[in-house]
């Protein structure tokens, strides 16, 4: 038998380093957007079995509001702030309760340790399931504006401003829910403060505002759903200021970026431990 240096052979020893660094090179970096539509898909299709109960309980909880004040709202202002306080109210029960929960379960769960496995970036997965839960709010939203115009007399023909309420003020309120349940230390305060979330969201929001003594609304001013509301409402007069409107949309807008960044941080921290 004879000994053949390895050095000789092609593809040997001496390939071996090359071959090396070409498997050692990383791939290319993981993208944001086709990550945030891979979490988004994923979201809505885990959800879609619980899609008719959550639509069926906050649509029907907001109706019911709107049919409550009608025994004491007439018409004019009032009436406006009612009907838009309770279409939004929608958009608050889903991101500010359920998202809280949601993120808080999956915390105490140890679900975290799935997604920090995922080659996605943490703003993908936050940005993906508040983008999910929030799909689920247009329809409900869209049918309590209706019910409600119908109840006080209220013109739809301003109805599509809602398509620009319902993400951004969608957005802000996920964040701030996602943030309660990546930053509450057990799952039960996480639904402790959605349900405080959500309460304030109904009473800042629904009721008139002139009605309302001087601190409360202050504390309605620091709600960033209550920019959604206002937003909404000013286009029920005959002659609305757009230049306004698109004012209380850009808080919304604003209070968004920074919330969801806040619970991006939350979740960095919360997946690490």
């Amino acid at each position: 038998m004879s000994v053949v240096p390895a050095e000789v052979l092609p593809g040997g020893a001496r390939s071996v380093p090359g071959q090396a660094r070409r498997a050692a090179e990383l791939g290319p970096p993981v993208r944001l957007w086709p990550s945030l539509a891979a979490v988004y898909r994923a979201q809505l299709s885990r959800a879609r079995v619980a899609r008719i109960p959550l639509l069926f309980v906050a649509t029907f909880q907001s109706v019911g509001i709107a049919v409550m004040m009608r025994g004491v709202v007439d018409s004019g202002p009032e009436a406006q702030a009612v009907v838009a306080g309770s279409s939004v109210l929608v958009v608050a029960y889903v991101a500010l309760n359920l998202l809280s929960q949601y993120f808080g379960q999956l915390r105490a769960s140890g679900g975290l340790d799935h997604y920090a496995t995922l080659p996605v970036p943490p703003a993908a997965v936050v940005l993906g399931a508040a983008a999910a839960y929030a799909s689920f709010t247009v329809p409900g939203t869209l049918v309590t504006a209706v019910v409600g115009c119908a109840l006080f007399g209220l013109p739809l023909s301003n109805l599509w401003v809602l398509l620009a309420v319902i993400p951004l003020a969608g957005a802000a309120l996920s964040g701030l829910g996602a943030a309660c349940g990546l930053l509450a230390p057990r799952p039960e305060l996480a639904t402790l403060l959605g349900q405080l979330g959500m309460s304030a969201a109904l009473l800042l929001g629904v009721l008139p505002a002139d009605r309302m003594p001087g601190i409360v609304r202050l504390a309605r001013d620091l709600l960033p759903s209550t920019y959604g509301v206002e937003a909404y409402a000013r286009t029920f007069g005959p002659d609305p200021d757009w230049a306004v409107v698109l004012a209380d949309l850009g808080v919304c807008a604003g209070v968004g970026v920074i919330s969801l960044a806040v619970a991006t941080r939350a979740y960095r921290r919360a997946a690490v431990r």
